[in-house]
C-alpha cells in the first residue's frame, strides 16, 4: 500500500526593514514552489533562513508590502535578536 502523500505545502515569507518605517515588511509570501524560490534566493544572496512553522504561519496573514501588525512585534522581534545573535558571531567578511 502506498504511503499518503503529505498535501501540507511548504510556506515561506521575506520580511524587510527600511530605516525609518515603523516595522518591517513583508516583500514575499508563498506556498509550494514559489516558497521555494524564495528560500533559494535567501540563500543565494546570503540572507539568513529562519524556519518556523509557527512564525510563518503568522505573518502569511500579513499582506505583501504591508508592515507586520503590532500584534507580531514580540515575535519578530525574538526573531531579529537571534539573527543579531548570529550576524555577531560570524567571522567578517572581506
Amino acid at each position: 500500500m502506498a504511503q499518503p502523500k503529505d498535501l501540507t505545502l511548504k510556506q515561506a515569507v521575506a520580511l524587510a526593514y527600511t530605516a525609518g518605517t515603523k516595522s518591517p515588511k513583508v516583500i514575499a509570501a508563498g506556498k509550494g514552489m514559489i516558497a521555494d524560490q524564495i528560500i533559494k534566493l535567501a540563500k543565494e544572496n546570503d540572507v539568513y533562513v529562519y524556519q518556523s512553522k509557527e512564525m510563518v504561519a503568522l505573518l502569511m496573514q500579513v499582506q505583501l508590502d504591508q508592515e507586520i501588525p503590532p500584534t507580531l512585534y514580540k515575535a519578530v522581534a525574538e526573531l531579529l535578536a537571534w539573527l543579531y545573535k548570529i550576524e555577531k558571531a560570524a567571522p567578517p567578511s572581506f
